[in-house]
């Protein structure tokens, strides 16, 4: 009987057991999750772009007539003196090569030229022997007039003819002399770049371009010797100290952008982040083409580089760089990770945690950046809300910390 007792207990007991085993494996087990709490703090909102430094004024020396550029004497990055660094040098051009036809043609101009010449020489030649006889009837009228055998008209007259000849021999020689220039002219017309009388003498530059500004030397389009026209940019001179920000805003993030907003630029290529502020955002807008072949309005706007030069010494001209402007800000703002944040029947909302529960908590939203919404109402600083809340959290949803355990 007692045994019979003994089983009956041991039966019980048993069932019992597992009745709690499998009450503890049907009862709701807490969700593990990460919360934040909501702080006063200082928040930002920003406009995020990419964007290129450039130098400012940028100055372009150009060849101010046609000829050939000689080598470059500098290189990219050389520092040059306003007025003293030479940094391009031109001198003449060879003559074209000549076809068997123009040569011809130029050979004829060339002897009739010459024919010029010899006509105007002989004509120079009869004029002087003009001269030569009437100086010699006015001297003779002078002597029979002084001896009163002629009258006092006729050495008049032959004073006349003598100043006439005079005339004619100078006017002779004019003409000679066009005539040997003309004859210049068509003999260099016949020149070629492999005419001995082409050569030219090492140090026959005409023309020694220096530097307009103090800086270094940005670009050389022009490096090696070669035929270049009039207005042929040569060499781009800038100072490295005097470089801004340029950036291309879309349209709608440039009407929130003030002059004089603060701003941070990063992604430059130094160890620190840089500060700089809005200088100007221009009044017209310009169609750009995204990555994606989309058509945008973009306005660009300019920043300079508060930081002094000793900390972005290493930023050169049209290097890439992401800029930061900011277009609203609080010192005191509270808020919370924008990960806690969510929709609900048209109203933003957030789980609160409450003595170990999820709280639905409806909240007014105000501004919001890439990491945090401020709070205007809902929440108090010091309270704690689930991020990234899962499927699985709802309103009086036992839950734990993902790392501390059961709260």
């Amino acid at each position: 009987m007692a045994v019979q007792w003994i089983k009956r207990i041991l039966l019980l007991a048993a069932l019992a057991v597992m009745a709690g085993g499998f009450t503890w494996l049907m009862w709701p087990q807490p969700i593990q999750v990460d919360v934040a709490k909501a702080i006063l703090g200082r928040m930002q909102l920003t406009v995020d772009e990419e964007g290129i430094s450039r130098i400012r004024e940028v100055y372009t020396v150009s060849a101010p007539v046609a000829g050939k550029v000689a080598r470059s004497p500098r290189e990219v990055g050389d520092h040059v003196v306003a007025g003293v660094t030479p940094v391009a040098a031109i001198r003449s051009a060879d003559p074209t090569m000549l076809d068997a036809r123009t040569r011809l043609e130029l050979q004829a101009a060339i002897e009739a030229a010459k024919a010029d010449v010899e006509f105007a020489s002989a004509a120079a030649l009869q004029a002087e022997k003009e001269l030569r006889f009437a100086d010699a009837e006015l001297g003779r009228t002078r002597y029979l007039v002084g001896k009163k055998v002629m009258a006092l008209n006729a050495l008049e007259k032959r004073q006349l003819e003598a100043d006439g000849a005079r005339q004619r021999l100078e006017s002779a020689k004019a003409q000679l002399d066009v005539r040997l220039h003309n004859l210049e002219m068509a003999q260099a017309r016949l020149l070629e770049p492999a005419s001995p009388g082409n050569a030219k003498p090492p140090d026959d530059c005409c023309i020694s371009l220096t530097s307009p500004v103090n800086g270094i030397i940005l670009r050389i389009p022009v490096e090696n010797e070669q035929v270049i026209q009039a207005g042929t940019p040569l060499v781009e001179i800038g100072n490295p100290f005097d470089t801004e920000i340029s950036v291309d805003l879309l349209s709608t993030d440039a009407i929130q952008v003030k002059p004089g907003a603060s701003a941070v630029i990063s992604g430059w290529g130094g160890t620190d982040d840089l500060k700089a502020r809005v200088k100007r955002v221009e009044p017209a807008a310009f169609t750009k083409i995204s990555a994606l072949g989309i058509e945008e309005q973009r306005v660009k706007a300019i920043l300079e580089i508060t930081d002094p030069p000793a900390k972005w010494t290493g930023l050169g001209h049209e290097y890439r760089v992401f800029v930061h402007i900011a277009i609203w800000q609080s010192e005191n703002a509270l808020q919370i990770p924008l990960s806690a944040l969510f929709r609900w029947e048209g109203n933003w909302a957030v789980f609160r945690v409450e003595g170990g529960l999820a709280k639905l908590t409806r909240i007014t939203a105000g501004q919001i950046n890439s990491s945090h919404v401020q709070v205007l109402s809902g929440l108090n600083a010091g309270e704690t809300v689930i991020v990234h809340p899962s499927d699985l959290i709802a309103d009086g949803v036992q839950i734990e910390l993902r790392a501390a355990g059961k709260m």
